[in-house]
């Protein structure tokens, strides 16, 4: 067996059983509820791995001196029954991201949430995310989708890139979306294997990433 394709069960068999794990809670919180933009669905080009990477030049050099960066590989995140597990390679911020957003991923919309605490009883586009970046040590305090326009560093990142105007706000973690426009159990935080048009967002990402 090769080595990708053995990484990739390892990775799903991680992803399943954290899923497992996670069902009761899941099944307790998924009637979801609140409002999500109409305009948004689960629809468009599947993510890839090049999804969040396409004009990043925030490499670490191959080798002290190169005049290049050379980049990495960007291995995608396994998802399963709803729960993202990240590749061995993924960094540990990119990691802390993932697992914050894991514990609240099947928590209903409620306009507002997540913005007055960390652990609400449900999350805003805006609450959502911030949520995520926190958990990877990325924010302090919650910003809006507005904020968000002006957050870390313009375009693309290889990792994590959020998507905001002055509406809404959503993220690519590793090539999956995490948003708010919800699925069939309902709206709130959700993973994401496909795109949506991100015509009249701004995208931003931490730096290094």
């Amino acid at each position: 067996m090769g080595l990708r394709r053995f990484g990739s069960r390892v990775r799903y068999g991680a992803a399943l059983a954290l899923a497992l794990a996670l069902a009761a809670p899941a099944m307790a919180l998924g009637a979801g509820g609140g409002v999500s933009p109409s305009s948004a669905s689960d629809e468009g080009a599947p993510a890839t791995a090049t999804t969040p990477t396409p004009e990043s030049t925030e490499c670490t050099p191959a080798v002290v001196g190169a005049a290049e960066p050379t980049c990495a590989a960007v291995t995608p995140a396994t998802l399963v029954l709803g729960v993202a597990a990240p590749p061995e390679t993924a960094p540990p911020a990119v990691k802390a991201a993932i697992a914050a957003a894991n514990r609240i991923r099947t928590k209903p919309y409620i306009w507002g949430g997540g913005h007055g605490r960390w652990w609400d009883e449900g999350y805003d586009c805006s609450g959502a995310v911030s949520y995520a970046l926190h958990g990877a040590g990325f924010l302090e305090v919650p910003m809006d989708s507005g904020e968000m326009t002006g957050w870390g560093e313009p375009g693309p990142g290889r990792w994590i890139t959020v998507y905001a105007n002055a509406g809404h706000a959503f993220a690519v973690i590793d090539g999956l979306r995490w948003d708010t426009v919800g699925d069939a159990r309902g709206t709130g935080p959700r993973w994401h294997r496909s795109m949506v048009a991100t015509a009249g967002f701004v995208a931003r990402h931490p730096a290094g990433y």
